[in-house]
């Protein structure tokens, strides 16, 4: 038996590798036939084999020739339409249409669409300049009027108005409010600013609600001063350092700590 496997692999040997997938097909030699390659079309070594010429496109296994209509170029590409509108021309109905620019305008970076330059503002397909009233400046931005006021005005009825700011204030850029703010030390009351009485072993804080101060560590805000506190026995100051608290295991009870 093994001389005649070995007599069987020497005749193999003998007729070649042809013979061998013919009398043997499940040893995996390859016989896929190479794939027919249409007109207007070079072989590749990937996908299905083949690709398309410049200026054609696949189409049920055939290339078909891409036509391109005046001011247009050709992508390259089976995906799409196969061309695209030359910069400043705009694909309609199959057709590039030359995109109308109005005065004071000019086409974006893409080529695709307009703007309006610096100074003027899109109102249907024209650029109108932006009217600026006196103490205003052009803004960037494409919503509201196109511009804004400078620090001290105030938009009204399309014009700046002088803000009226009191002693020890300043104007702000808000455009809600009174439109001014008061220096530091100073608060608002009303439409003054009013200076901030800073009692003693207190000190001044920047912030729109209370009285604009706050008391040092140890003491406790009463009735506009400051008062030092008295700590009893078993106590220190807490986080904020104008109470104080019982240390453990002893609780508050009134004004003293007593044991639990």
């Amino acid at each position: 038996m093994k001389g005649l496997h070995w007599r069987g692999m020497k005749v193999l040997r003998s007729l070649g590798l042809a013979a061998i997938v013919a009398w043997a097909p499940g040893l995996g030699v390859a016989d896929d036939a190479p794939p027919e390659i249409p007109e207007n079309a070079i072989k590749t070594s990937f996908g299905r084999g083949w690709a398309c010429d410049q200026g054609f496109r696949e189409d049920d296994g055939a290339c078909t020739f891409v036509t391109i209509p005046t001011n247009a170029y050709a992508t390259g590409t089976t995906l799409g339409r196969g061309w695209n509108c030359r910069r400043g021309f705009l694909e309609i109905a199959g057709n590039c249409v030359a995109i109308e620019v109005p005065e004071n305008a000019y086409l974006n970076a893409l080529g695709n669409q307009w703007k309006c330059d610096r100074g003027f503002r899109k109102i249907d397909e024209s650029c109108v300049a932006v009217r600026v009233p006196n103490n205003g400046y052009l803004v960037e931005s494409q919503e509201g009027p196109g511009w804004e006021c400078e620090l001290g005005f105030r938009a009204k009825d399309g014009a700046c108005v002088a803000v009226a700011v009191p002693e020890n204030g300043y104007p702000t850029f808000a455009p809600y409010g009174s439109g001014w703010a008061c220096r530091r030390g100073y608060r608002q009351v009303g439409q003054t600013c009013a200076v901030i009485e800073v009692p003693q072993n207190g000190y001044f804080v920047a912030i729109s609600s209370g009285p604009g101060w706050k008391c040092d560590r140890g003491y406790r805000a009463s009735e506009g001063a400051c008062l030092a506190l008295s700590l009893p026995e078993n106590a220190h100051l807490d986080h904020s350092g104008n109470d104080w608290v019982c240390e453990k295991p002893y609780k508050k009870q009134q004004n003293a700590c007593v044991p639990p």
